[in-house]
């Protein structure tokens, strides 16, 4: 009898993890998921010094999944989204971005774009994603992003509605001038189902969960 297929979530937040556990789950039962967290690297990110460990650290996080029988990874952090295809091919599997889907999405759904993140090293890595998503498509939306100050700090410690109240906030600020809101962190989910506003607000986990359902059913190991 055929082992269940590994898949391996690499976070670089604790916050992230149950939720996409969650709607894992949901999207692939029959699938072994592992989770591989390095909670330094959005901060490293932003130290010159620190920061070019951060694609040495991600693909021996890569090496470990791979050794350890995953056959797909999931990087669940837009800040580290680029690295998906150097890595991939490093370590010999395919490597999903979460916020690929979301990005697809947005450049189908309007030409006016507004990308609101919490952290500045997660808003340019998704609004060069969404560009290429775009090129891919062959359109030219207007993107412009947002950088919600305070946001992230409150979710770091745990301050949930304080994070919910500002990124909402600055939804509402946006929602008159674009066609389509894309929330950059995985984290801010909580916040689009707080929000009333009359243009479309995309998140990243429910539709890169789905996408990754979608390339571990093509694999040839979950083929039988």
């Amino acid at each position: 009898m055929a082992s269940p297929t590994r898949i391996a979530l690499l976070h670089t937040g604790a916050v992230v993890i149950s939720p996409v556990m969650e709607l894992v789950k949901q999207e692939l039962p029959d699938a072994t998921p592992i989770n591989y967290l390095d909670d330094r690297i959005v901060a490293d990110l932003g130290d010159a010094a620190v920061a070019p460990s951060v694609p040495t650290r991600v693909g021996e996080l890569a090496k470990a999944a791979v050794e350890a029988g995953a056959s797909a990874i999931l990087l669940t952090c837009s800040s580290i989204s680029e690295l998906a295809a150097p890595t991939s091919a490093d370590v010999g599997v395919p490597i999903l971005r979460i916020d690929e889907a979301m990005a697809d999405e947005a450049v189908a759904t309007g030409s006016r774009i507004t990308v609101i993140a919490t952290l500045p090293t997660t808003s340019a890595p998704t609004t060069r994603l969404i560009r290429e998503r775009a090129a891919l498509a062959g359109r030219e939306p207007e993107i412009r992003s947002v950088v919600v100050e305070g946001a992230f700090a409150a979710v770091s410690s745990g301050d949930r509605p304080e994070h919910d109240r500002l990124v909402v906030a600055a939804i509402e600020a946006a929602a008159a001038e674009s066609d389509v809101i894309v929330l950059a962190q995985a984290s801010m989910a909580s916040a689009a189902s707080a929000v009333d506003v009359d243009v479309p607000v995309l998140t990243s986990l429910k539709s890169g969960v789905k996408r990754l359902r979608e390339l571990v059913e093509g694999l040839p190991t979950a083929a039988g």
